[in-house]
Order: C-alpha cells, then structure tokens, then sequence
C-alpha cells in the first residue's frame, strides 16, 4: 500500500505596511490632500462637504466648489481631519474635527447632540482600495484621537455603520472604534449608533 502525501496549501503571508505615517491635513499638507483627491475620484466628488455643508448647501455647490471649501477651512485654521502615508504617499484620509464645523451634523435628526459637551467628530474614512485590510483605517483613527487630543479635545465621538457583504463603511465599523477604546453611548431608541471616547489628558 502506498502512502498518498498531502499537499498543504500555502497560506500567502499579509503584506506588510512599511513606512506607515499619520499626519494631520494643515497648510504645508495641502499639496498631499490635493494628490489624494484626484487619485480618488469618490473621495473627491464629495470632499468630505457633505456633512460640513447644509442639505441645501451641498445640493447648490459643485464638486470643484467642494473642493476649494475644504481648502479654505484648512487655510482658516480649521480641523478637518488627517491623512495615512505609505512609503510617503497619501493613502488614507479620516475626517475628524469639533462637531460645530459640521453643519449637516448638527441638523441631523438622526444623530442628535447627547448633551451639550464640547465634542469632536468623526464622520469620515477613506482609504485606498490597493491597500485596505492592513489596519490603516485603525491606524487613522489612533492618529486622529491624537491630533484633537492634542488641539484640546475632552470628547470625541463617532458614528458607526455596520459593514454589510456589498457595503464600504464611510463612517467605520463598530468593531474599529471599540478596538480604539470607545464605548457605545447609543441613546435608547436612537436609529444610529454613537460611541464615545473621553480622552484623558
């Protein structure tokens, strides 16, 4: 009798991120956004505006209109968020900023303010389709804890969705924003979930 030998499958290992770096989007960085948004064309027809802006706001604005307002908020001074870097290229983008900058957010009826602390927001992830699954969208999120940490930030909040078989999560996942400590403060009979970090100084 002959013994069959038995194949194993080789199992491809995850490919590294080398060379990973966060930076928050200022004025020196605007080059940087720029190339990311015209190397994605989703992220650019919106600009990260649609919260920022009212409904009849956004409706009235076009997408190169979108994209100089979110330059002129960056140009006032204005938190907008923070950009991933791969071997020194913008590969990811996560939108994080106090809450009052965005206007749509404040009306939403969905996702009403749950006190009246001043809280920062985040609303928004976008990164490269070549290099997702290597943890830059939690590495995002880490980074933007830190910069509003660093700009004054007692609270920062996010809103959830969870990912679906054929759904991208502009907003992030559950499971990122409990891995990055936040816990689910979703008030009772609210539709949309809403976590919570209290940042320590």
């Amino acid at each position: 009798m002959v013994a069959r030998a038995t194949r194993r499958r080789a199992t491809k290992p995850r490919a590294a991120t080398p060379n990973l770096q966060f930076h928050a989007v200022t004025h020196e960085r605007l080059p940087d956004l720029a190339r990311f948004s015209e190397r994605h064309g989703k992220f650019r027809y919106c600009s990260c505006m649609r919260w920022r802006l009212t409904s009849t706001e956004f409706k009235a604005s076009t997408k190169e209109s979108r994209v100089a307002r979110l330059d002129r908020l960056v140009e006032r001074g204005t938190p907008i968020g923070v950009l991933a870097y791969l071997d020194g290229e913008p590969v990811g983008w996560c939108s994080i900023a106090p809450r009052p900058t965005y206007a749509a957010l404040e009306r939403f009826r969905a996702l009403p303010r749950l006190d009246d602390e001043p809280v920062w927001s985040v609303v928004c992830f976008f990164v490269d389709s070549g290099v997702r699954r290597r943890g830059i969208t939690a590495g995002l999120l880490k980074a933007a804890v830190a910069y509003a940490r660093a700009r004054g930030a007692k609270i920062i909040e996010g809103y959830p969705v969870e990912p679906g078989p054929r759904l991208y999560t502009y907003m992030g996942a559950p499971s990122t924003f409990h891995k990055a400590g936040f816990r689910d403060v979703t008030p009772r009979g609210n539709e949309r979930r809403v976590v919570r970090l209290v940042v320590r100084p």
